[in-house]
């Protein structure tokens, strides 16, 4: 009895034990149920694996983070870069300079190719910005501008006589002149205001001598012999002038594709007083004509726009693309008096409404 006993008890041991450690099936009792509910009640550990799949996703999803902090660096230096020299090279609203006819003053050398790639960076950058906030849907023409695609911005131009300074839109069509049909609402309404418009220049109207102060509103010279008064200057509206030229003033409200929010934008009057004379220079940008109206166009006056030579006549509007290489004249007597036009920049037709709306924003006045 006593070695069974002994038997006995080390075979439960056994038991015991195979079922404590691997979860065999040995002999059980009611008093071993509260164990067993607790056991069942563990949760299932998978094997090894998932521990080592954990760890590789912890991996890829650093190695994922890293790309993304490098790929931002790259790009946040890459912005600064371009921003420096776009501040260096004076930025979109121009430097010091040569000054093209009832605009804004234009960057250095206007005219030259190289000029364009130094403000790139800056375009780039506003563009991304753009693209972020709404969509490149339509872009294409206008990405490519940025980026210093082909294109007399980059090179000889047409001929050579097509050099914008910090603009060149390519696919445009390419021309000194522009069809009147082109902008047929914005050149008959010009046409119908110009009584009005006249009046205005008359209430505004000087000497034009030089030897006394400049009045209110006339901007300095930008040649012996060159004024100009300007209703919207960079894209900015001039509320004094406005108010004292309320015909001109409603007429350019009425107008469908006026640049009024853009720095290429301007609206006013240009005198050339016999004698003077604007040598050849380009425009900033082909993405824009200048509508001139006439409103006193006396004898021996010349506009010669990418070599063509035209006249202007008094009450009628005559569409340029001052992108080309253009020069201005007076070769008139002093008994003649000035030559005085009314100078609006357009949109260029073929420039579609998605990217008016992005050159807007790249070229906001308020930059």
């Amino acid at each position: 009895m006593w070695k069974g006993d002994s038997l006995g008890g080390n075979q439960g041991a056994a038991m015991e034990g195979t079922d404590g450690e691997l979860g065999g099936q040995g002999n059980l009792d009611l008093g071993d149920a509260p164990g067993l509910l607790a056991r069942a009640s563990l949760p299932i550990m998978p094997p090894w694996p998932l521990p080592l799949a954990s760890s590789a996703l912890t991996l890829l999803l650093g190695a994922i983070t890293s790309l993304f902090l490098w790929y931002c660096y790259r790009l946040g230096s890459q912005d600064m870069q371009a921003l420096g020299a776009g501040s260096r090279a004076g930025g979109v609203s121009g430097g010091p300079g040569r000054c093209s006819e009832a605009g804004r003053p234009s960057p250095r050398s206007t005219g030259d190719p190289g000029e364009g790639p130094r403000t790139e960076g800056l375009v780039s950058r506003r563009l991304r910005a753009y693209a972020r906030r709404y969509s490149w849907a339509g872009m294409g023409r206008v990405r490519r501008a940025a980026q210093g695609g082909p294109g007399p911005g980059g090179g000889s131009g047409v001929l050579g006589i097509q050099r914008p300074g910090l603009l060149f839109l390519p696919d445009l069509p390419s021309a000194p002149f522009v069809p009147r049909d082109a902008q047929r609402h914005d050149v008959e309404l010009l046409e119908s205001s110009f009584p009005a418009i006249l009046r205005d220049f008359g209430a505004v109207s000087w000497d034009f001598s030089g030897t006394t102060p400049l009045p209110r509103g006339w901007s300095p010279p930008l040649a012996p012999g060159c004024y100009q008064l300007l209703l919207y200057q960079s894209g900015r509206c001039q509320p004094g002038n406005c108010r004292r030229c309320p015909g001109a003033y409603r007429a350019l409200r009425g107008l469908r594709s006026f640049m009024s929010a853009n720095t290429f934008g301007n609206a006013g009057f240009s005198v050339l007083l016999p004698g003077a004379r604007l040598e050849s220079r380009c425009g900033p940008t082909n993405a824009r004509v200048r509508c001139h109206l006439g409103l006193k166009i006396p004898p021996g006056c010349e506009l010669v726009v990418g070599g063509e030579p035209q006249c202007w006549a008094e009450g009628h509007c005559l569409l340029v693309d001052d992108s080309f290489l253009h020069t201005v004249a007076h070769n008139g007597s002093p008994e003649d008096g000035p030559r005085v036009v009314f100078i609006v920049d357009l949109w260029h037709p073929n420039v579609a409404g998605a990217e008016r709306q992005a050159l807007d924003f790249v070229f906001a006045p308020n930059l």
